[in-house]
Formats: C-alpha cells, sequence, structure tokens
C-alpha cells in the first residue's frame, strides 16, 4: 500500500512539473527497471525545457517593459 501511495505521489509530482503523459510513462518505465541514471536524465531535459520557456518568456516581459518606458518617457517629456 504503502508503495502504491509513493508511486501515485511521484506521478503527481510529474504532472505539476508539467511532464505529459508520455514523460511521465517513460520515467516510470525506468523506475520498473531501477534505471535511475536514465530517470535523472529525463528529469534534466525537461528541466532545460521549462528553464528555456522561462527565459523566452522573461525576454518578451523585457521588451513590455522597454514599451512601457518608452511611452512613459514621452509623456514626461510633453
Amino acid at each position: 500500500m504503502e508503495d502504491n501511495l509513493l508511486l501515485q505521489e511521484t506521478i503527481q509530482n510529474l504532472k505539476d512539473a508539467g511532464c505529459d503523459s508520455e514523460t511521465v510513462e517513460h520515467f516510470m518505465e525506468l523506475e520498473e527497471t531501477g534505471d535511475t541514471q536514465e530517470q535523472l536524465k529525463l528529469l534534466a531535459v525537461h528541466r532545460k525545457r521549462l528553464l528555456d520557456r522561462v527565459h523566452r518568456e522573461e525576454k518578451r516581459i523585457n521588451c513590455l517593459d522597454y514599451l512601457v518606458y518608452q511611452i512613459q518617457k514621452s509623456m514626461a517629456a510633453e
């Protein structure tokens, strides 16, 4: 019973981290075979994807901030 609970918690954690069903399934297959190294690689790849997305969004925010700055600057000059 405790193993089943841990399994469900792991699956939920992967979903909460944004892993798709294919990634969750692959991770659990690796769990069954005890391939911890491959699990870590899989998580690292997903983490990199998430971080890349964060950086893209951060760049977009910076563009918006610059536009707001330019608009406020032109309003102050009036």
